[in-house]
């Protein structure tokens, strides 16, 4: 991926020795999958496993139905920040606004202290983060940094050359200039010089000549690197009615960690096909290690439908320590305001030269 200025991501990385054993070495590493994108593709296995039936999650969704066609609906899987995502808050839940119903203030109310809330309606959010920075309580919003980490890392990285051209049958010559309107027609200019005529070039007709610019990678090979942090799934409790209970905070904690699982490998079994020309196949199966003891890690292998069998052990486990899960969909209906704000952003996106 490129970020501002379509520069890459790149570093120097210590990374262990393939020829000096117990060693490290310096290595020029580019980043193929961030954190972020990491999460959204795991989030994105989610969702997709829940629409297929295979598992079962608490989900808020917001219906737009035919208010929006284009959108449909959007999932607390699917909302940039969770459950604490703007789109959900500018829904409409039981009749009054999301935030003011009885599962928007038990969310808003969540802390490390008391997650029930966010683990009956939003449990992914505890996984990989959440900061209720929009809420009522501003910047002193509920902050859960993230339990899981996934990224991927391009080692051993060459920045090479991209190339760009395009050739137009038609042959469209530059001083052949236009003029653009709001609405995306357009008609000939009398000249180049016309006031507001611009090169057919901007209508997407015309030549690119042949141009090669600073761009792609090869790398040695990729590593996909992901931690789930045991110790921050343990610093959530789960009262329930102002009570603790040490058996219900650990039965929460194991859906939690095997919901995690479930995510990881789903997404992994997906495949990863980044974007054009970033087409990864692992080497060898998907292998964890279980760091339970100093020096002493326990490694084991695990596959999607192994994880989604912990998954079900885990909720039936934590359901019977007295704390279920909310595995109906809570559907919420977009505001008013909301579906005009989407609309005429559509509308001025459509008519805008720079369509922003």
């Amino acid at each position: 991926p490129t970020h501002a200025g379509g520069v890459y991501a790149t570093e120097k990385r210590r990374i262990p020795d393939e020829n000096n054993p117990g060693q490290t070495r310096e290595a020029d590493c580019v980043l193929l999958d961030s954190v972020q994108s990491q999460a959204n593709r795991i989030e994105d296995a989610l969702q997709d496993a829940v629409d297929r039936e295979v598992i079962k999650m608490p989900l808020l969704t917001v219906e737009f139905g035919d208010k929006i066609t284009d959108i449909q609906r959007v999932t607390s899987l699917q909302a940039p920040h969770r459950a604490a995502d703007a789109i959900l808050r500018d829904s409409i839940l039981d009749g009054e606004p999301f935030r003011k119903s009885k599962i928007g203030q038990a969310i808003t109310d969540s802390s490390l202290s008391n997650a029930t809330s966010l683990y009956r309606y939003c449990p992914h959010a505890l996984i990989l983060g959440v900061w209720d920075s929009t809420g009522p309580k501003g910047g002193l919003g509920a902050k859960f940094a993230r339990a899981l980490v996934s990224e991927i890392v391009g080692i051993d990285a060459i920045i090479g050359k991209k190339t760009a051209s395009r050739i137009d049958p038609l042959q469209v010559r530059r001083a052949a200039a236009v003029i653009k309107a709001n609405d995306g027609t357009w008609k000939l200019a009398e000249s180049a010089k016309t006031k507001g005529a611009v090169s057919p070039s901007e209508i997407n007709h015309g030549n690119i000549p042949p141009d090669v610019t600073e761009g792609s990678a090869t790398i040695a090979y990729a590593e996909h690197t992901a931690v789930l942090s045991l110790p921050q799934l343990r610093r959530l409790r789960f009262p329930v009615d102002g009570k603790f209970d040490v058996k219900r905070d650990d039965a929460a904690r194991a859906v939690l960690a095997a919901l995690a699982l479930v995510g990881l490998t789903l997404s992994i079994e997906r495949g990863a096909d980044l974007r054009s020309r970033c087409l990864l196949f692992p080497e060898a199966a998907l292998q964890f290690e279980l760091l339970a003891k100093p020096g002493e890690p326990e490694s084991f292998i695990l596959c999607a439908a192994d994880a989604i069998e912990l998954l079900k052990q885990a909720v039936k486990a934590a359901d019977q320590a007295g704390i279920p899960w909310e595995s109906a969909p809570i559907t919420l209906t977009p505001s008013d305001q909301l579906i005009a704000l989407v609309r005429k952003s559509q509308e001025v996106a459509a008519t805008s030269e720079e369509g922003e």
